[in-house]
């Protein structure tokens, strides 16, 4: 990462100390204009409302307003089977559906007291690191459309439709993809995903570069972001805030290194960090993700085990579908786990992992049974925003699209 040595521009602190002092002294804050930001707005990147407080151009106070998508998903669990949940996983994240598929499998596998196989174990890294660099490429794009630069958004859309069509060839479906099963997989790997995963890989590393060339040094670019939202260390980890938003305020902790799970202990990657914690900074770590998640890609299709992708038992995890159509036991077996579920033991657990917005953490609170007695979700791009507040005051009303650009939150998991 390139070291970055930021200093707040003057108008942001200049504004920033006149409003604090005037605030102190009691005195007269000029006449405030309250503004609905959203929900209906190309830059609040989906149904969020932000209610802003202005003096001038600059932001005095600001409330973010969620839930206007009424999903209600962890109410809906309660009343599902395990694997009857796993689409509505598809809808919380939905630029990385492959990878909360994987999250939600590997909680409820911790409460059952399953492993996948090695095969099975891989496959999911790639289903993974090929939503990271997906759900990445868009919020990059996103972000650079906000500041001005719409051929970068073009640009990555090209890359992110390589990755929908290996999407749509390994699950059959490009956006919800409900690839995963508790346990294991739908399906295995198809003829030839393998080879054209690595022509995907390969090429994509050149396009980084570009992407690299067109928006690191753009000086439109680097005015609208350097300096501006600047979340401290301190703050990052106050208000709970993960993945390249922590990261970008200099807290190197990534969810795959610091708690690994599917063996990513064994691939060789680094976690990229910020030294100033503003939005160009979560920018470049999200850039330089990019390149980490290539190199995994690459060691896992490299290193792809042979064997089972699902775990082996016979009261938990449906038969192979030829024997369901032959055989009286698999046809009843199957219709047992349909009908009532896998049958989990009493207890409950957490288990978060690293998404492209953060960690994506699920509670489950078993009593026996085929249904969750609770389930709650943490959702990353929801805990995100809890920072709003503290973070816009004291900018310029332009700088808002450019800060809610940099955090890189969906709706969608926030309004669970």
């Amino acid at each position: 990462m390139p070291e970055t040595i930021l200093e707040t521009p003057d108008s942001v602190a200049r504004a920033a100390k006149q409003y604090e002092q005037a605030r102190s002294e009691g005195g007269p804050l000029g006449e405030k204009l309250t503004l609905n930001m959203g929900p209906s707005h190309p830059s609040t990147h989906g149904v969020l409302r932000v209610l802003l407080e202005l003096d001038g151009e600059i932001v005095t106070h600001a409330m973010p307003d969620i839930g206007y998508l009424h999903r209600g998903d962890e109410k809906i669990a309660e009343n599902m089977t395990y694997n009857q949940f796993v689409p509505y996983t598809d809808r919380l994240d939905y630029l990385a559906p492959l990878a909360n598929n994987v999250a939600y499998a590997l909680a409820v596998e911790k409460l059952m007291g399953w492993t996948v196989p090695p095969r099975g174990q891989v496959i999911r890294v790639i289903c993974c690191e090929l939503a990271r660099i997906s759900a990445h490429l868009l919020g990059m794009g996103a972000l650079a459309m906000d500041c001005g630069a719409m051929t970068v958004f073009l640009y990555i859309f090209t890359e992110r439709e390589k990755i929908y069509n290996l999407i749509e060839l390994l699950t059959g479906a490009r956006f919800t993809t409900s690839y995963t099963r508790i346990g294991g997989l739908t399906r295995d790997l198809p003829p030839g995903f393998v080879e054209q995963a690595k022509a995907f890989v390969e090429q994509f590393k050149g396009k980084i570069e570009e992407l690299d060339q067109l928006l690191t040094r753009n000086k439109i670019f680097v005015d609208r972001n350097k300096g501006i939202g600047i979340i401290s260390k301190e703050d990052a980890l106050d208000f709970g805030l993960t993945g390249p938003n922590l990261r970008g305020s200099g807290v190197s902790y990534d969810v795959r290194k610091n708690r690994p799970y599917l063996n990513y202990s064994e691939y060789s990657f680094s976690i990229p960090t910020g030294s100033v914690g503003d939005a160009y900074d979560r920018y470049l770590v999200r850039l330089e993700e990019l390149r980490q998640s290539t190199h995994i890609l690459e060691q896992a299709l490299r290193n792809l085990p042979g064997g089972p992708i699902n775990v082996v038992d016979g009261k938990g995890f449906l038969p192979h579908k030829d024997k369901v159509l032959t055989k009286m036991e698999e046809l009843i077996h199957q219709f047992i786990l349909v009908t009532e579920g896998i049958q989990a033991p009493v207890g409950e657990i957490y288990f978060g992992a690293e998404n492209p917005k953060g960690e994506l953490g699920f509670y489950i609170n078993s009593k026996g049974g085929g249904v969750p007695y609770r389930l709650k979700i943490r959702a990353p791009s929801f805990v995100n925003l809890s920072i709003l507040s503290k973070l816009l005051p004291g900018h310029m009303m332009s700088d808002v699209v450019a800060i809610l650009g940099s955090l890189d939150f969906v709706m969608g998991e926030c309004d669970r």
